[in-house]
């Protein structure tokens, strides 16, 4: 199988983090980090800014490369690279393959209160540390 590169835009902003619901296997129905697919020709930071512009109209500018997290499942293999990002403007609203975008509270991020996609909150971890 052919494994594909993926980008997470991380945003932190006032205590809050940007999630965004999948409406699309292989994480349908669970919270994650805006992100998708890395274009030929693109680095993993510039594939973050533009998949959280495309799924949430937020806007931010790469920060730092935090983590990769190969992802391994049945008929899915991807390597996700998480970058955190720094907020410039936008309200965040759902377009793409997302059904809700939405500021969550970081405390409730790290209790993982709500259905997460795998490693979110370790993600955060690293982001705050």
């Amino acid at each position: 199988m052919t494994v594909v590169d993926a980008a997470l835009a991380v945003v932190v902003h006032r205590d809050h983090v940007l999630l965004v619901r999948r409406r699309n296997p292989p994480d349908a129905g669970l919270w994650g980090y805006p992100g998708g697919r890395v274009e030929p020709g693109e680095a993993p930071a510039e594939a973050a800014i533009r998949e959280l512009r495309e799924e949430t109209g937020v806007e931010a500018r790469p920060s730092r490369a935090l983590t990769l997290i190969e992802v391994r499942q049945e008929g899915f293999a991807f390597d996700l690279h998480a970058h955190l990002c720094s907020y410039v403007t936008g309200t965040p609203a759902p377009a793409d393959d997302v059904s809700a975008a939405e500021w969550v509270p970081a405390h409730e991020v790290l209790a993982r209160s709500r259905p997460m996609s795998r490693d979110v909150d370790g993600v955060l971890r690293l982001a705050l540390g």
